[in-house]
């Protein structure tokens, strides 16, 4: 019998145990394979499954893009701040995007969520599990799935300690005479911790912090919490999975321990089984390392449906704020279009820092080294990693993103604004789904004093919002808060219209000189092209439409101001950082330049 004879359950399951004969190996027995793969078919409730996931699933289109916040950065007194989250989303952020992130929303004891208590829970301070169900009425949701690591005060480290379940074996261990020196890691505290166990010392391995313990996938039992942990997210209306911190997943002394094959099996092992369960579940991975390795988490179209773009942040940050896109513009033209099923997941900032190991090989040392001590002037601070010869490096800069584009230390240049807007407008058009930090929608500032209330770098760009201040600041004509926010919604109602700004339609690089940073898109039936072009210096520019070889048969307008260019030979000037759309397509919604 062929494998396309035989039953869809059993297709599954037989998928199944190839991927776990090639992530265990001959550590498992081959005996134990099958009944692993029905134990995990068992608690994805997939034993009954009766077809196969359709292959041409449209899991998006131009009208996706994804608000990321935490569950309590908008708070009202009296209120869950899940109930307030949607409050504010229903009424301000519906019709405009299409998904929420809700970052970790689980009891946690430190890094504000990525050191999960259980994962099985919804931390009380924020509401329960019906609230994130009620976030799925009006919104796709997307939720973090921290595998990698879990807190050291859960209950599964401390059975851990006692040998007792669930716990008993499921952190990874070393000795401290074991050759670690090749490890990858993005912090400068050491790799072991010293625990004391029932059966005496143990050395555990911590890639982030002390607090945060490293879990072993090399236990199925481990693998089976999860299979769990996802099928219970699938129950609450979870649709998108970011797979935090994944390329750090599978471990072994004297390697690097980043991005092992088991590390990318366990991925399309996690594919096969969410697309069974909901054909329109998608997987994100979240790998901050360089370019290349990123890439590689797409696999054969058969891992990650979506990859961060995680070198965009600091190239587009490098290119607005020394007016210069020729880095830019040759990382573009080197990226290749994502297969059929993937695609590239754009962000230009997140509640993390904007990372400087994706940028390395693409920027050149000095030119990193200009950007660092650019964003340290206008606020930011710099967190570091540790090397292999005891050295620290650079690893992120952590600052707002207004912040980090206003030209300034204590205020706006004379274009803080436009350059702000411009950076998304550059974001919102490329190819691949956009995500927007919620504080880059409402234009928030460095949070300095949460920064010293907590001691951690990162909490610079995790302000809390009381809701009604931020009503009150998106309403003031005086702040930059409701400018910031109506002109992204703006770019947003625009960019839902344009069949060119699918995630997947074609994207070619414009070569239009240094200042100008150009790309043309075309829908998948060919039928629209949208010229994207972005002014990104201080000093007006001259764009001449024969450059971009129109058709002359065709009507063109900028989707942004709404001009129409009814003569090719025509040159008109972009203002400092302002950007514009022209399409073949009449369809727009006028955005006023800022």
């Amino acid at each position: 019998m062929t494998v396309q004879e035989l039953h869809p359950g059993e297709v599954l399951r037989d998928r199944v145990q190839q991927h776990l004969r090639l992530i265990y190996g001959s550590a498992l027995a081959e005996g134990d394979v099958p009944l692993l793969a029905d134990e995990l078919v068992g608690l994805m409730r997939l034993a009954s499954v009766d077809h196969a996931p359709q292959q041409h699933i449209n899991h998006w289109d131009q009208r996706d893009a994804i608000v990321i916040t935490y569950g309590d950065t908008l708070q009202c007194e009296g209120e869950k701040p899940l109930h307030t989250l949607k409050r504010f989303a229903d009424s301000h952020l519906s019709g405009s995007v299409s998904a929420l992130h809700l970052l970790p929303f689980y009891p946690w004891s430190s890094d504000d969520g990525f050191s999960v208590l259980d994962y099985s829970s919804v931390n009380e301070a924020l509401g329960n599990w019906a609230d994130i169900t009620a976030l799925d009425e009006c919104f796709d949701l997307m939720a973090d799935l921290v595998i990698n690591h879990c807190s050291a005060r859960s209950l599964w480290f401390d059975n851990f300690l006692k040998n007792r379940e669930p716990g008993a074996g499921y952190f990874k261990t070393a000795k401290p005479d074991d050759d670690l020196s090749a490890v990858v890691r993005p912090r400068t505290s050491s790799l072991l911790r010293a625990v004391e166990a029932v059966d005496g010392t143990r050395h555990v391995w911590c890639t982030f912090s002390h607090d945060q313990v490293d879990l072993d996938f090399g236990n199925p039992d481990v693998l089976k919490q999860f299979t769990a942990i996802v099928r219970q997210y699938l129950d609450s209306g979870v649709r998108i999975f970011r797979l935090d911190a994944i390329a750090f997943l599978w471990k072994v002394p004297g390697t690097s321990s980043l991005n092992l094959p088991q590390t990318h099996e366990v991925v399309r092992l996690l594919r096969t089984l969410v697309e069974h369960a909901r054909e329109d579940a998608v997987l994100i991975t979240e790998t901050n390392i360089p370019n290349r390795e990123n890439l590689s988490y797409f696999g054969n179209a058969n891992e990650a449906h979506c990859v961060y773009n995680f070198s965009l942040p600091p190239l587009l940050l490098n290119t607005l704020v020394t007016g210069d896109c020729t880095y830019l513009k040759q990382w573009i033209m080197s990226m290749p279009p994502p297969q059929h099923g993937t695609a590239y997941f754009n962000f230009i900032a997140s509640h993390d820092g904007i990372g400087l190991r994706p940028a390395e090989g693409l920027l050149s040392d000095e030119e990193l080294d200009t950007l660092i001590r650019t964003m340290a002037g206008f606020g930011g601070h710099i967190s570091y990693r540790a090397l292999e010869n005891g050295q620290n490096k650079p690893y992120e800069i952590n600052i707002s993103l207004f912040d980090a584009l206003q030209g300034t230390v204590n205020g706006a240049d004379a274009y803080g604004l436009q350059r702000f807007i411009c950076a998304h407008a550059i974001m919102l058009g490329l190819e691949g789904i956009p995500g927007i930090y919620i504080h880059s929608l409402l234009g928030t500032r460095n949070d300095y004093a949460r920064v010293e209330h907590t001691g951690q770098n990162r909490s610079i760009n995790r302000h809390q919002w009381d809701l009604p201040e931020l009503e009150e600041a998106l309403a003031d004509d005086q702040r930059h808060h409701g400018a910031v926010f109506a002109g992204i919604k703006n770019l947003l109602a625009v960019r839902r219209q344009q069949a060119a700004f699918h995630p997947n339609a074609v994207q070619f690089t414009l070569q239009l000189g240094s200042a100008l940073f150009g790309f043309w898109r075309q829908s998948m039936d060919r039928r629209q092209s949208i010229f994207c072009i972005s002014n990104v210096s201080d000093t007006p520019q001259m764009l001449r439409l024969a450059e971009l070889n129109l058709i002359d048969a065709e009507h063109w307008q900028d989707l942004i101001s709404g001009e129409v260019y009814s003569d090719r030979a025509q040159q008109f000037e972009l203002k400092p950082y302002q950007t514009v759309w022209i399409s073949n397509m009449a369809s727009h919604t006028g955005v006023p330049q800022q």
